[in-house]
Formats: C-alpha cells, sequence, structure tokens
C-alpha cells in the first residue's frame, strides 16, 4: 500500500487583493413639508392613473361592442345580397324560359319588356332595401359612439 501525503504550500498572491473604497452618504433628513407634498403628488397620481384605467376599459368595452354590432350588421348585409343574387338569378331562369318558347318577333319584344320592367322593379326594390339597411346600420353606430362618448366625457369631466 502506498501512502499519500498532502503537503500544505501557502501560495501568496502576487497583488495585494482590491477592494473598493466605501462610499457613504450623508445622513440627510427630508423637510416634512417636502415629504407631505411627495405623499400628495404620489397619491393623486394613484387616483389619475385609475380614473384613466376606468376610462381606457370603458372605451375597450365600447369598441368591442361596437365591433359586435358591425360584425352582425356585416352578416344581415351579406344575407340581403343573397337574398338580392337569389330574386335576380331567378328572374334569369324565368326570362329564359320565357325566351325558349317564344315564336314570333312581337312575342320576343314582349317577353324581352316584361322582363326589362320586372328586373326594373327589382332593381328598385333592391335598392331601397339596401339603403334602408345602411341607414339604420349608420344611424345605429352612431348613436351607439355618440353615447359611448358623451358617457365618457362626463366621466372625465367628474374625475
Amino acid at each position: 500500500m502506498t501512502a499519500t501525503t498532502k503537503s500544505k504550500v501557502k501560495v501568496t498572491p502576487a497583488f495585494p487583493p482590491y477592494e473598493l473604497p466605501k462610499f457613504e452618504l450623508p445622513s440627510a433628513s427630508v423637510p416634512a413639508a417636502f415629504r407631505e407634498y411627495a405623499e400628495k403628488a404620489v397619491i393623486q397620481a394613484k387616483d389619475a392613473y385609475e380614473k384613466i384605467k376606468t376610462s381606457a376599459e370603458e372605451a375597450n368595452r365600447v369598441l368591442e361592442q361596437t365591433y359586435a354590432a358591425a360584425a352582425q350588421d356585416a352578416t344581415s348585409y351579406g344575407l340581403l345580397l343573397v337574398k338580392a343574387a337569389r330574386a335576380n338569378a331567378n328572374a334569369a331562369c324565368d326570362f329564359a324560359q320565357d325566351a325558349l318558347a317564344i315564336k314570333s318577333l312581337p312575342e320576343l319584344i314582349e317577353v324581352t319588356r316584361r322582363h326589362g320592367r320586372k328586373q326594373f322593379d327589382i332593381a328598385s326594390a333592391q335598392s331601397r332595401e339596401f339603403t334602408a339597411l345602411a341607414q339604420q346600420v349608420a344611424s345605429r353606430t352612431t348613436e351607439r359612439v355618440n353615447s359611448s362618448w358623451a358617457n365618457l366625457s362626463e366621466q372625465a369631466r367628474v374625475a
């Protein structure tokens, strides 16, 4: 068996350890008036933050509601477009069916005149429906936004 011996060698560093100088701040007392002013400023800042936060949340809620209503209105508009397309397709099919049964030139003129009149009436009705829906959407949207804006303005005025 071999015996192991540990030698204790003392190593001295080439340079002495370097320590940063300790800078101590002088203890300064803050005047009471300044402390009160700072505390009041912090309280006012917290109150202002809460008011702004509440107003921002309200504005966000209004935007979400307006967006949801706009999406619903867009769906209504899309359904109205589908209804109009169906009516136009049916009128075109009716015209094609009538055109296949034509046997004379006067009959062709009559069928074409009748179809033109029918298409004009359909287009007029569709135009009225689209206009009414657009006016309804515009009035609902502006009413919603105006009432919400008045609400937010009132909250800001009270604050």
